[in-house]
Parts: C-alpha cells; sequence; structure tokens
C-alpha cells in the first residue's frame, strides 16, 4: 500500500505526504512538533559551538521545553488547535528541535514512550543528525518500527561536501549514506532533510543532491529554502555581503529541477519552509505565504510539462 503511486503521471503531480499517510492510515494525519530539550553536537562542543550556518540558538524548536512544557502537554495544547483547524484524525509526533537521537538511550526511550502513550498519536517522526545514530540507537529505533510508524528524519542539506564544510555541517555526505543505508536495512523509513540555495551551491550541484538522494532510494524528502534567520552566522554573512538569497522565481524553479530527479515512489513532505516572522532577516518573499509558493511549483511543473520522476523514468527508457 506504501508503495502505490498515481499513474499516469501528468504535469504538476508530486507525491505529497498527506495522501501518503491518508493511504497508510485512512485518515487526515498531521504532525504534531515538539521540544524535548535535546542538544546538538554542533552546539555542545563536540563538534563545534557555533552550529550550522543557518541556524540559531533555538535550533528549529519552539522554546517549549524551555518554558516547562513537558511531552505530553506539548501535544495536548497542539492537538485540539490541529483537529479544529484541519480536521486532522490522527497524529504523528514529530520531535524537530535539535538532534533527536543524541542523548542516552534510556532517555530517548521514555520521552518516545511518553510520546506513543497520548491520545491519538498513531506514530514518531524524529529529526536528527546521521551522525548521531550509533547501533545502540538504531537498536532502540528498531523495536520501536515494529510497533508503530516511524520515520527517521535526517539533516543531510547537501551531497556536495564542499558545501557541508562551508555551512559547519560537521559531517560529511558519506555519512548520510551510511546511516541511511543501515536504517533502511532495518525497515525504517527514511527522511532527508535538503536546503536550496545553499552559499557557494550552483544549479549542477543541487540537482546532484537530487540524483544522490534518487540513487540511495530513500523514502521521503524535505526541501527548504535557505532563509536568513535573525541571530544565525548566516545573517552576519548576508549584512557583510557575501550571500544573496534566492530570488523566488528561481526556487520554483529549482524545486522543478529537484523533483524531475526523484523516483515515483519517493513521498515529498515538503516543498518550501516556515520562517518566523520575527525571526526572519531575508528574503522577504518567504512570508508570503506557503500556498501562494506551492502554486507557483505547480504552475511551473506544468509550464515546463514536468512531474516528479520523469528524468528517472527518461533515463530507464534512454539505458533499454
Amino acid at each position: 500500500m506504501e508503495n502505490k503511486a498515481p499513474k499516469p503521471l501528468t504535469p504538476g503531480w508530486y507525491r505529497d505526504f498527506g495522501s501518503y499517510l491518508k493511504e497508510i492510515f485512512g485518515c487526515r494525519v498531521h504532525k504534531i512538533s515538539l521540544d524535548a530539550g535535546f542538544s546538538c553536537p554542533n552546539r555542545d562542543g563536540t563538534l563545534s559551538q557555533k552550529g550550522c550556518i543557518y541556524c540559531n540558538e533555538k535550533g528549529s524548536g519552539t522554546g517549549a521545553w524551555a518554558r516547562g512544557i513537558p511531552i505530553a502537554g506539548q501535544i495536548e495544547a497542539a492537538r485540539g488547535f490541529l483537529e479544529k483547524r484541519y480536521k486532522a484524525k490522527k497524529f504523528l509526533a514529530y520531535f524537530q528541535s535539535f538532534s533527536n537521537t543524541y542523548a542516552p538511550v534510556t532517555r530517548l526511550e521514555q520521552v518516545f514512550e511518553e510520546a506513543l502513550a497520548q491520545e491519538k498519536i498513531c506514530g514518531l517522526c524524529i529529526g536528527t543528525r546521521p551522525d548521531c545514530v550509533p547501533d545502540k540507537v538504531l537498536s532502540l529505533l528498531d523495536g520501536l518500527n515494529k510497533k508503530t510508524f516511524l520515520m527517521m528524519e535526517y539533516g543531510l542539506q547537501s551531497a556536495c561536501d564542499r558545501t557541508l564544510a562551508l555551512i559547519n555541517r560537521g559531517h560529511d555526505s558519506r555519512a548520510f549514506e551510511e546511516t541511511a543505508r543501515k536504517t533502511t536495512a532495518l525497515g525504517i523509513r527514511v527522511c532527508a532533510h535538503v536546503i536550496l540555495g545553499l552559499p557557494g551551491e550552483s544549479r549542477q550541484d543541487m540537482q546532484s543532491t537530487a540524483d544522490f538522494l534518487a540513487s540511495l532510494g530513500v523514502d521521503a524528502v524535505k526541501i527548504h529554502l535557505l532563509y536568513v534567520i535573525k541571530g544565525s552566522s548566516m545573517e552576519e554573512l548576508y549584512k557583510e555581503g557575501g550571500y544573496k538569497p534566492l530570488a523566488m522565481d528561481a526556487y520554483v524553479d529549482l524545486v522543478c529541477d529537484f523533483l524531475e530527479r526523484l523516483p515515483q515512489k519517493t513521498v515529498i513532505e515538503r516543498l518550501t519552509g516556515d520562517p518566523h516572522p520575527q525571526e526572519l532577516a531575508a528574503p522577504s518573499w518567504a512570508l508570503g505565504g506557503k500556498a501562494r509558493i506551492l502554486d507557483a511549483i505547480r504552475q511551473r511543473m506544468v509550464e515546463r510539462e514536468t512531474w516528479q520522476s520523469r528524468l528517472v523514468c527518461a533515463n530507464k527508457s534512454n539505458q533499454h
């Protein structure tokens, strides 16, 4: 059931996450973003204290844990709102802030089980770094995967090692590949996070990242726009004139390029990001509403007469 994808493929088509979840659960499922108070080796001094250049001290989190709100409380607070606004029937507990496998296994097990014990939670999505998943953590994840829906969300950002060094990522593409393969071998779903518009990256570099993920056969991909967050190293680079954000039109084309190179079975979790208005330094168009950006991407795909996997299918045809 999970690997079904509609045919025939038509311009503008991509395999969206909401439809994928409905195939599995038979109803509307929504994520609840959680903050479990974890840290990151790129922040606590293990690798660095600076973090990735696009990340601020909040680590893409809500700050709920620092405000004393436990996992159960965070879920309860979000669930009612999401049920009313989106008519969601079930929920995935999404551990989003910082690196959510970067803690002792006993601590990880406690917070994951707490989330699963809450009403209407039907699975877990765990965001982390590929260099923070040792074998003992994989063993825990294997057990969780045997009893619930589990999606591991690994930050790759780029398959270009030159870029990863430039953004102070602290690992290379091989680290991602090794962890993704180990995770997939256990039957656990893998979602890759990528960022388009990273400093120094060419259009070909970004296309190569798509090809890299296609070769690994990851289950899902999240595509993010690189936006400049206040308090990040990127903001300093931007203010000094060392970085120019993508224009919306350029970003839309890059997303289309990316989708063309991903297999039909790959689920697209997102096509752009959700910057907090009070944190965003640039580009201003990123606050124009996600629906507007998604509509622009679909329209451009139709104009280009393209769809997710078009180039994958073309390459296969040329090989025969």
